[in-house]
Parts: structure tokens; C-alpha cells; sequence
């Protein structure tokens, strides 16, 4: 069964109308084709308004949408021949953030980004996408692999931001987001990254920093949650969408902005309702930025990174 957020509820409501004419025609052999017909238009008409204006805070309900394609999602529909690297050589491994080499497109490159899980016991495993020390420090390593053997970075983000744990921190979670972040800075090679849903916090911008940034139509990029800023700013988490709004989470906002590159598009009403579609979408995006960056030599690669990332500075200060 569909999962329908809040805003959604007149959508939820026709489709579920639609559901029982089709039980009762099943069932007692009434042709209901017609007036089936005519709701699902309805339907489709009302969806497609409701995601042409949808606010800040909506697009954060969509972004963290539980059925939307996850890290395992892209990696079986755009890579083949995924071998896994583990562990970051000093503590264990980190199941929130997942990397190996991979073919993409027939190019061989390194692919690593957050895994949230799509299950209770999924989601428990990796940790929800809140990636540990272990996690960035594994990034570091892989990030370096790539490096030496000369491969394109692809990263795909999508975390509410870095697991804020206390063993987190007595490990150094603040120096190993820095280290990874200076990994993506400092790579020699074609780097790009995709926010394909929640992009939150340091714990994003550590496999964020690369020459590209994609980003889907209705995945959100911040440096802390909606819920996070509204209880720092007014002390109660209700301010949520008036947070999202202030902050300029969306796509559209951080595209204006100059934060991020290329804007992804989404199937209508989401990623979620059309996975297939999203993840096409996505690797049409990635081959074209890898396209971009093709020819640039080491030294290349990284005074346009740099460049980036300081224009950024200049263009909000």
C-alpha cells in the first residue's frame, strides 16, 4: 500500500475511493471502467498541482519519503559489477555509508553514499544514514583508493546529518567529517556528487565536495534540520516549516544560490512513485557531469573545486 503524507491527503483520499469501485467491480462484475477513468484523471490533475507549488517543508516530506530509492537502489540500477570495500583500517565498519568500485556506463569508477535502510532492521543496521567516525575515516580510504588508481568519485548523499552519538565524539566525529571533506577537496580526480534526498549537516558536505553537484527536484541540502534550527531559533520544533523556508533547503533555492550545479528532475509526485524513472533520470545526470570533467587533468580538477566552494563564500558573504 502507497504511503501518502500529510499534504497529501485529498490525493490519498480519491485513491482510495478508486480502490474500492475497482474491489466492486471485481467482485460483482460492474463495469466501473468509465467512472474509474474519470477519478484517476482527477487524481493525476490534483497531484500534479499539489507538486507544481509545494513549500520548503513539503519538499522536506517528500526528500525523506520512506519508499523512496535508496543507496542499494541506484547502485543494482546504474552500476554493475559493485565490489564492496569495508572498514576504515582503525576502528570497524560503518554500514551507514557503503563504497566500492563499480562500472558505470562502461567506465570504471568508485561509487560510495549513504545507506538509510528501508526496513526496521535495515534501517537498525545502518544506523539510519548516520554515518560514525569509522564511516568518514572509511571514506578517506576510499577516496584515496580512487585517487591512486585514477577513477571517478561518484557519491550519493542522503542523511539527516552525522550520527550525534557520544561514543560518535569521543572517537572524533568532528575530524573525521573534516578529513573526508578535505579527501573530496583534495582528490585528483573527476568527483561528482548527488543529493538524492536528505542532504544534512557536515555529515553530507563530507561526500558532497566535488566538482559537480546534482541534486533531485525534491531532495532538500542544509547545514542543520528544519526541526534542529526552529528549536535553536524559537525553542519548540511546530516552527519547522517556517525553519525550511528561512533556510533555503530546496533545489530550486541552493541552484539560485550557486550551492549546487544541475537539478535533477522527478517523476511526478516524487521519486517514490516512479523509482525506475528517478534512477535513469540520476545516471543521465551523473554520465553528463563525468562528461563535463573528462580531459582535466589532476591539477586541473582541483583548482575548479577549490574555486567553487570559495565562490560560494564570496557569493553569501
Amino acid at each position: 500500500m502507497a504511503t501518502f503524507l500529510d499534504f497529501e491527503k485529498p490525493i490519498a483520499e480519491l485513491q482510495a475511493r478508486i480502490d474500492e469501485l475497482r474491489d466492486t467491480g471485481a467482485e460483482g462484475g460492474v463495469d466501473i471502467a468509465a467512472e474509474v477513468a474519470k477519478l484517476q484523471a482527477k487524481s493525476d490533475r490534483l497531484l500534479k498541482e499539489t507538486f507544481s507549488k509545494l513549500t520548503p517543508w513539503q519538499k522536506t516530506q517528500v526528500a525523506r519519503h520512506p519508499e523512496r530509492p535508496h543507496f542499494k537502489h541506484y547502485v543494482a540500477g546504474l552500476f554493475d559489477e559493485f565490489i564492496p570495500l569495508a572498514g576504515d583500517r582503525a576502528f570497524g565498519d560503518d554500514q551507514a555509508i557503503i563504497g566500492g568500485f563499480a562500472s558505470f556506463r562502461g567506465q570504471r569508477v568508485l561509487v560510495m553514499g549513504h545507506e538509510k535502510g528501508d526496513d526496521t532492521t535495515s534501517r537498525l543496521r545502518h544506523n539510519f544514514g548516520m554515518g560514525k567516525p569509522e564511516g568518514y575515516r572509511k571514506a578517506v580510504r576510499l577516496i584515496s583508493l580512487a585517487d591512486r588508481f585514477n577513477l571517478p568519485i561518484v557519491t550519493l548523499v542522503d542523511t539527516s546529518g552525522a550520527f550525534p552519538g557520544l561514543q560518535a565524539e569521543e572517537r572524533g566525529q568532528a575530524e573525521a567529517i573534516a578529513r573526508s571533506t578535505e579527501a573530496c577537496l583534495a582528490a585528483g580526480v573527476p568527483f561528482v556528487s548527488a543529493v538524492v534526498g536528505e542532504g544534512g549537516s557536515g555529515g553530507a558536505v563530507a561526500l558532497a565536495s566535488g566538482n559537480r553537484v546534482l541534486m533531485f527536484e525534491h531532495a532538500v541540502y542544509s547545514v542543520i534540520s528544519p526541526e534542529g534550527c526552529a528549536s535553536i531559533l524559537w525553542r519548540t520544533a511546530d516552527k519547522a516549516a517556517d525553519a525550511a523556508e528561512a533556510m533555503k533547503v530546496t533545489a530550486q533555492d541552493l541552484k539560485a544560490l550557486g550551492v549546487i550545479d544541475t537539478i535533477v528532475p522527478e517523476p511526478l509526485g516524487g521519486a517514490h512513485r516512479g523509482p525506475s524513472a528517478a534512477i535513469g533520470a540520476l545516471g543521465d545526470a551523473i554520465e553528463l557531469a563525468l562528461g563535463e570533467l573528462r580531459g582535466m587533468d589532476a591539477a586541473a580538477l582541483r583548482r575548479e573545486r577549490r574555486e567553487k566552494f570559495l565562490a560560494m563564500g564570496r557569493a553569501l558573504s
